[in-house]
């Protein structure tokens, strides 16, 4: 067995949050590959809390966690406006590199990101696990074996969850639009990076936001907070082959549809739908009819891929990437979502932002 890659997180809790949920989960499908070795905090005594719960070491600060030898891969889980420092810290280290998206806090600190990880020749990987989810994986699959025949059109409609007029405290910075984690950030950023997977580039896009509240109750204290991220956004347009697209995010949650994504095509239908609008976290089921069949069926993947992998499909899909990025750090591929990836990303928003602010 080749040597295990180690592996240093900043930004683990104990027992709670992303990282803990996810990525521990994920790589302790993959110990041949990896090593969970170290830990740094915005505080040393936060690192060493978590350090003792799992066994790690504790680094006082995130530069000596990057510059130790202890450490190959640096996995950031922090939240998104301190990505750019972190991340550039590891780079300029030599690292490799699993970030969290949104990659930057907007396009250009992921372009500058881009760069250097490509000057620096390592592995740097940004978080769209929807695209690893097997379920994503599989459609694309149907829709290259031409199970719908030509694409016709592509319409969506996701609850974010967030984002509408309550939240708690420690999540109340996704409400600030100039911290970089907005709803379309998120769980649309996610979910366009599989549909893009599945269908191509996007074309010609135009896009609406609005409020349907400007301030926010924080739960914990009851206080009224200003609320600058939208609540509902718009987006029509076209993919680059030509078909229709039309989509629909909007905050909080429904008692109807809070994920629908269906795709038309001349020779069959799809229907993908989920309990909320981030594909890169929830179940997605797959259903479809095609030729003379007149009602929608399962199309699932092969239930002996889920073998072995995380139950939880947050964990499960961030194990995927992880297992991309393992084979590219040890064979020179690149078949992780990349850097380059997230770039092309961003862009795909920041027309969507553009467009929204000329409407």
């Amino acid at each position: 067995m080749a040597d295990r890659i180690k592996v240093g997180f900043i930004g683990l809790n104990p027992d709670s949050n992303w990282a803990f949920n996810a990525h521990l989960p994920a790589l302790k499908t993959l110990t041949d590959d990896f090593e969970i070795t170290g830990v740094a905090n915005s505080t040393p005594e936060s690192g060493q809390r978590t350090a003792e719960a799992h066994g790690l070491t504790a680094f006082d600060t995130p530069a000596d966690l990057v510059t130790s030898d202890q450490i190959d891969l640096v996995v950031v889980t922090v939240k998104v406006p301190h990505h750019f420092e972190l991340v550039r810290l590891a780079l300029n280290a030599g690292k490799h590199v699993y970030c969290e998206w949104p990659l930057g806090n907007g396009l250009e600190e992921a372009r500058k990101l881009a760069a250097l990880a490509e000057e620096k020749g390592v592995v740097a990987v940004a978080g769209t696990q929807a695209r690893a989810a097997l379920e994503v994986e599989h459609l694309k699959t149907l829709i290259a074996d031409g199970y719908v025949g030509r694409v016709l059109s592509t319409s969506l409609i996701g609850s974010g969850g967030n984002w509408a007029n309550t939240t708690s405290a420690a999540l109340y910075y996704l409400f600030d639009k100039a911290n970089g984690g907005t709803m379309e950030d998120i769980p649309m950023g996610h979910t366009l990076a599989a549909v893009r997977d599945v269908l191509g580039d996007f074309g010609p896009l135009s896009a609406t936001k609005t409020f349907n509240f400007d301030t926010v109750t924080v739960t914990d204290t009851g206080e009224e907070r200003p609320k600058t991220a939208p609540d509902q956004v718009m987006v029509q347009g076209q993919m680059a082959s030509g078909a229709a697209l039309s989509l629909h995010y909007r905050g909080g949650t429904n008692r109807g549809t809070n994920f629908l994504w269906e795709i038309n095509g001349t020779e069959g239908d799809i229907q993908v739908t989920a309990g909320l609008g981030h594909a890169q976290m929830v179940q997605l089921t797959i259903k479809g009819a095609h030729g003379d069949e007149t009602e929608l069926t399962e199309q699932m993947p092969d239930a002996s891929l889920y073998e072995g992998k995380p139950e939880f499909p947050g964990a499960r899909n961030v194990a995927g990437v992880y297992a991309r990025m393992a084979n590219d750090i040890r064979s020179g591929s690149r078949t992780a979502p990349s850097f380059a990836d997230a770039v092309e990303l961003h862009e795909v928003l920041d027309r969507i932002e553009r467009s929204a602010s000329n409407a």
